[in-house]
């Protein structure tokens, strides 16, 4: 009896371990997890060592932030501009007219808010942050939604290419507006050279990207710091010219370790998932007695500004005669809206690249992290709405006549 049961059990029991271990771990990477954990570690370090975190994170904060955080960025840029190429998600979608529309509009409804409550606080130190309220989470409104809407695609793609175009132009406006940024001929002339190299490199047939990263990454980071635009976008113009596959799956879905350029991506992955974790850990660690107003102008632009905006700006465009998006409700638009509330990586990269290191980064910050709380607004919403996965469920709540 006893060797029936040791034959019995020990080859299930050790796989199912090993496997609710790998479904956890693959779980942290592919949402991006290892950044709010890196996040909550520095919260509580820095409120109760506050010394000894302070003197690590800004030992830290140049090679976090102006290098390792290249990784991550061009991952992202991986992701969509694969999922763009034929066949992809993103490729060919229809009424792309419609989510530029709602960008412009997200992007007016939380600036607009934020100066607006900075202005009547007469706090006028805190309007140069305003760039960074505009800042959406792509990772957490992308993960959001799929939870959402499991087979629903076409929302996903509007979400997408809203948060895309919204935190291009909050990027490009925080780079031209560094101090530093000057139109260095030097700086441009290492620029070409980084998008040459990249593309003999692609000519030549080289499927592994350390060689991108090291000759034409490492040229163009020189070409943009020395251009005063913030480095870590450097690897970011050296994406279109890596080798590619086109993704015909989800945008972050993780792919099988199955040719040069997947395995590459892998090795990739987890490059910009530690970077992901340090950058956290560097920027999220404030003293949370400092929240102020700039905390709260950045949580109403994020939860009221931005989603009211987007509806706005998409319901004028449908007045004006666009459509919306085949399979796509008014409550899905609603959802939307809501989906773009969290800033939290790019917020903080914004605040990390705009703001000194003072009393208006720290509030600003501080509403950066509040503003993931966005994702459960936007499930709450969905749940009352009875949107995707949970029209079922709200059916069961009702109460049944008789």
């Amino acid at each position: 009896m006893a060797t029936h049961t040791h034959a019995i059990h020990r080859p299930v029991s050790r796989p199912h371990d090993g496997d609710l271990w790998q479904r956890l771990v693959h779980g942290v990477l592919d949402r991006f997890l290892l950044l709010p954990i890196g996040a909550a570690i520095a919260l509580v370090w820095a409120n109760t060592a506050p010394e000894s975190y302070f003197r690590l994170s800004h030992a830290l904060a140049f090679p976090v932030n102006e290098i390792a955080m290249a990784f991550f960025l061009a991952l992202i840029a991986q992701e969509l501009y694969e999922a763009m190429l034929p066949g992809g998600a993103l490729h060919g979608w229809r009424h792309r007219t419609l989510p530029m529309v709602a960008a412009l509009g997200g992007f007016a409804g939380s600036v607009f808010a934020y100066l607006l409550y900075v202005n009547l606080a007469h706090e006028q130190m805190l309007v140069p942050a305003w760039p960074v309220v505009a800042a959406i989470d792509i990772a957490a409104g992308y993960y959001v939604l799929r939870l959402i809407y499991p087979r629903r695609s076409a929302v996903v793609a509007f979400l997408l290419m809203v948060a895309v175009a919204t935190n291009a132009v909050a990027i490009t406006v925080v780079a031209v507006q560094r101090a530093e940024f000057s139109a260095s001929p030097a700086g441009l002339a290492l620029l070409l050279a980084a998008l040459a190299g990249a593309a003999m490199l692609r000519r030549r047939g080289v499927t592994a990207f350390w060689p991108y990263w090291l000759f034409g990454g490492t040229l163009s980071w020189l070409g943009l710091y020395w251009m005063g635009i913030h480095p870590a976008l450097a690897l970011v113009p050296i994406v279109p010219l890596l080798p590619h596959d086109r993704r015909a799956g989800e945008v972050f879905e993780d792919r099988l370790d199955d040719d040069p350029v997947h395995h590459a991506e892998h090795e990739w992955n987890g490059v910009a998932q530690v970077a992901l974790f340090l950058f956290g850990f560097v920027n999220a660690g404030v003293m949370l007695g400092h929240i102020d107003t700039g905390t709260w102008a950045v949580v109403v632009a994020a939860l009221a500004g931005r989603p009211l905006g987007v509806l706005v700006a998409v319901a004028l465009a449908v007045t004006a005669g666009l459509h919306l998006p085949r399979h796509m409700q008014w409550r899905d638009v609603a959802i939307v809206a809501l989906a773009t509330t969290s800033g939290f990586t790019f917020a903080l990269f914004l605040a990390s690249a705009a703001l000194p290191i003072g009393a208006v980064s720290e509030q600003v910050t501080i509403g950066a992290l509040l503003t993931a709380a966005g994702a459960l607004v936007t499930l709450g919403l969905a749940w009352a709405l009875g949107a995707g996965r949970f029209k079922a469920r709200r059916e069961q709540w009702r109460p049944h006549p008789g």
